[in-house]
């Protein structure tokens, strides 16, 4: 039978329509797709004396059948029960609910039986036989209801019976050389059939490196393709920009002024910027972003800013429009949402495309299909995580291809920056504005409420704001956590001098505005809240926090959380009300009382939370890789990211004789491949 690699699946034996839909569910179509769909785990088949073996361990016995297998039917179960010799001690064997291992074996015989051991009674219960043509490592592949993983394991095998040799390289001779990798074919081979432990770790060393380095020779083609669209050389004018910097009412910290250069840099070239600009929260993004959007229009071109809510992108508008006029710049800074009348709409509209605006921003508003600028020339797009491909991609249409700066206040490991964004140059602020005090952090149990709401009222009575945070909106049956509408009662009595919000998300876009403008105006003294306040909520007067149930949350969940305070010259505290009953959920609120600092509460978030947990999911962004490990194998992602790179860069590196399979691939693939989609 000749098969080729990209034949379907179908095309072996045993691949029925049934069958062949279930392994596209796995992400199987091609012969090749499952000769590289590769075992997570291996079973330890290799034989072993009694003697050696521990009790409750699984293991393989190899001896002499000595009694003659015994069927016991309890209705629809069974019992196969037989006597094992080995080396004169008699193992008492029970295969569950397979009768028909009594036909296959008889007194006298030699098998091996794999099973979990109980050193008490000298007994083994059966889990197989194992035929005497196996490795001592058994391949375990993940599956779906649909498909059993012997299944898996028996096509694996016949496939590579008719396809042994045919893998192309895709890793060049060169890095498999330096970095002592296998050959695709000895790869595929180990990884599927290793005979010990050694070729099954080389097996998957070299797997997880391909797969690393296939992912980041398509971020780099990504770059590439992204630049060779061709950006705006902004001839921007430096001394009016630096003016603005002089006339800002306070000065850059040392990051923030590095990534202004780095970012204005950009913009003066002609290749087209893509940064992605990090910064914890209360760092200073903003104002970054404003002097870039500034040195924009000092160009002749217009800015727009897109924000996840409607809330941040009004609070953005009101902001800039402040810092431009304390400034003295004439620009003209309007909001574009959805939540706009029609006819405010249009005239915006109208503004934007004959270039009577200079900034704009707004939320998913600014990339509907009526929308049209006259010269866009940066798109800033806050909370990066939060906006797709199509959506960043919607900005580039009409031939102008803006810069664009994305901007996150969830602080990124190297792990997920090499990663999800590795397509992007990142700048980072890695120090808080002077003077900023570190917020406070501290844990009490639930018994211990009455000490958290002493120090709360202690800050209202200094004339200060608080929030107190809680998981859920309405009582539940299942969830032992106070909802917000009950901890909002019980404050209104607790606190009759001081007036309580409520809000969640169920209210109204008109009574979230009211409200949320009342506690800016200290109209307003405690917020009640579910987490609707993690994002975009200002208000430096508010100095205390206290989170209820904070177990419930996650860890970047409450470190932005906790950013909602810190935000003015007062002392500010995060009280963590909870009663954890996991280990990770005791790690996770120890790691945000140790550290404020986002970035190594990110990496601790990572490890805590191990990246099986969070690979392929649309919040963090992360791909999905089946073999490599990217918070484990970090070097080795790190590594693969630098010779990708190296790769990309040399002229003609597509036409080379020993590249040529790599190519193919991604040419192939590259259609398939979306990324934050």
């Amino acid at each position: 039978m000749s098969l080729a690699l990209q034949d379907p699946v179908s095309a072996l034996a045993g691949v029925g329509e049934k069958r062949q839909a279930a392994l596209r569910d796995l992400g199987i179509f091609t012969i090749e797709d499952l000769l590289t769909y590769y075992p997570f785990r291996y079973q330890d088949l290799g034989e072993r004396m009694p003697s050696e073996t521990l009790d409750g361990e699984k293991v393989t016995f190899k001896g002499i059948v000595s009694t003659p297998a015994v069927v016991r039917r309890f209705g629809k179960k069974s019992q196969t029960v037989l006597g094992l010799l080995i080396d004169r001690e008699n193992i008492r064997v029970t295969f569950f609910n397979q009768p028909w291992v009594a036909k296959n074996i008889e007194v006298g015989q030699e098998v091996a039986v794999y099973g979990t051991y109980n050193a008490s009674r000298a007994a083994l219960s059966a889990i197989k036989l194992v035929p005497a043509t196996t490795n001592a490592l058994d391949p375990i592949y993940p599956t779906t209801k649909s498909v059993r993983a012997k299944t898996i394991a028996d096509l694996v095998e016949q496939a590579w019976g008719l396809m042994r040799g045919q893998m192309p390289n895709l890793v060049p001779a060169e890095l498999r050389k330096k970095y002592r990798l296998l050959d695709k074919n000895q790869q595929v081979e180990w990884c599927h059939f290793p005979s010990d432990k050694a070729e099954a770790k080389a097996g998957r060393r070299s797997a997880a490196f391909e797969e690393f380095f296939i992912f980041q020779m398509r971020l780099q083609l990504i770059k590439q393709a992204d630049q060779s669209f061709g950006g705006q050389a902004l001839a921007y004018d430096n001394q009016a920009v630096q003016a603005f910097i002089d006339q800002l009412p306070y000065q850059l910290t040392n990051a923030q002024d590095r990534v202004v250069g780095e970012i204005l840099a950009d913009q003066k070239t002609a290749q087209h910027m893509n940064r992605l600009l990090q910064g914890d929260v209360g760092s200073g993004k903003t104002v970054v972003a404003a002097i870039a959007m500034y040195a924009t229009v000092t160009a002749g071109c217009q800015a727009a800013m897109m924000a996840p809510t409607e809330i941040l992108a009004q609070q953005h508008a009101k902001s800039l429009a402040k810092l431009f006029a304390s400034a003295g710049l004439d620009l003209r800074v309007e909001l574009l949402t959805s939540g706009l009348k029609a006819g405010q709409r249009r005239q915006i509209l109208a503004d934007l495309e004959s270039g009577e605006i200079d900034i704009v921003v707004g939320t998913h508003a600014l990339v509907q299909d009526d929308v049209y600028f006259h010269h866009l020339g940066l798109a800033v797009i806050d909370e990066q995580h939060r906006f797709g491909v199509k959506q960043r991609s919607k900005l580039r249409e009409g031939g102008m291809n803006p810069d664009i700066l994305a901007m996150t206040a969830t602080p990124i490991p190297r792990t997920l920056s090499i990663t999800a964004y590795g397509e992007m140059e990142v700048s980072i602020i890695d120090e808080l504005p002077a003077g900023r005090k570190q917020i406070i952090t501290s844990q009490m149990p639930n018994r211990q409420f009455d000490q958290a709401l002493a120090l709360l009222q202690a800050e209202l009575a200094k004339g200060a704001q608080a929030y107190v945070v809680t998981p859920l909106i309405e009582e539940s049956e299942t969830l032992d956590v106070r909802n917000v509408t009950e901890v909002y009662q019980n404050l209104q009595a607790a606190l009759p001098s001081y007036t309580v919000g409520l809000l969640h998300g169920r209210l109204p876009k008109e009574d979230k505005d009211t409200l949320m403008q009342g506690f800016k105006d200290n109209q307003v003294q405690v917020l009640v809240a579910t987490t609707v306040v993690e994002v975009g909520v200002d208000v430096p007067n508010a100095s205390i926090m206290l989170i209820l149930d904070a177990d419930r949350f996650g860890l970047a969940q409450l470190h932005q959380l906790r950013g909602r305070v810190g935000r003015g010259d007062r002392q500010s505290y995060t009280v963590l009300v909870a009663d954890p009953k996991t280990d990770y959920g005791k790690e996770r609120l120890k790691a945000l009382v140790d550290t404020t600092d986002g970035f190594e509460l990110a990496q601790k978030d990572l490890e805590l939370r191990g990246a099986g947990d969070i690979l392929g999911t649309k919040q963090s962004g992360m791909p999905e890789f089946q073999v490599g490990d990217p918070v484990k194998d970090l070097t080795m992602l790190t590594i693969a990211q630098q010779e990708a790179l190296t790769l990309v860069r040399e002229p003609g590196w597509d036409e080379e004789v020993d590249n040529r399979a790599l190519v193919a691939y991604l040419s192939q693939t590259m259609a398939q491949f979306r990324h934050f989609d």
